[in-house]
């Protein structure tokens, strides 16, 4: 799929998907990510702190489901992960209802030395049932085709 091809999608956003935060999902991606902090799993230690209950780790984000644009499709086989970053407005919590979707928000090439190289970036947001939002995550991939 060549620059031409993506760039019809640019601005495109997936249906959001209904995301349940789990306080057995935290605590196992906090173990996966090898982070002990009592915050993450520990309920009684939780409230003493000024969130007041398990929050979720900073990249937990990345386990949600954010739905597929529509319509864009190609082999995901060889994508080179580029960049991440996240933008917090709220705290994740256990318990937590979030309405996640995706967007290509921009998409460039550059040449490398093995030649041209297609960059994807994507937009991820999390909605809370009131309608706010919770976070921004950005990221890149590099295609080859």
């Amino acid at each position: 799929m060549s620059l031409e091809l993506f760039k019809p999608f640019i601005g495109v956003e997936s249906n959001p998907v209904k995301n349940e935060v789990e306080k057995g999902a935290i605590r196992k991606f906090a173990d996966a990510i090898g982070d002990p902090n009592p915050l993450y799993r520990d309920e009684e230690y939780a409230k003493t702190t000024r969130f007041g209950r398990i929050v979720a780790p900073p990249t937990f984000s990345r386990t949600f489901e954010y739905g597929e644009i529509v319509g864009l499709t190609f082999k995901k086989e060889g994508l080179i992960h580029g960049e991440q970053q996240f933008e917090y407005y709220k705290p994740i919590f256990a318990g937590d209802v979030l309405f996640c979707s995706t967007k290509l928000a921009d998409v460039y090439e550059k040449e490398g030395k093995l030649g041209r190289m297609t960059f994807l970036v994507y937009e991820q947001k999390g909605v809370n049932e009131s309608g706010e939002t919770v976070f921004i995550a950005r990221s890149s991939a590099i295609y080859r085709g």
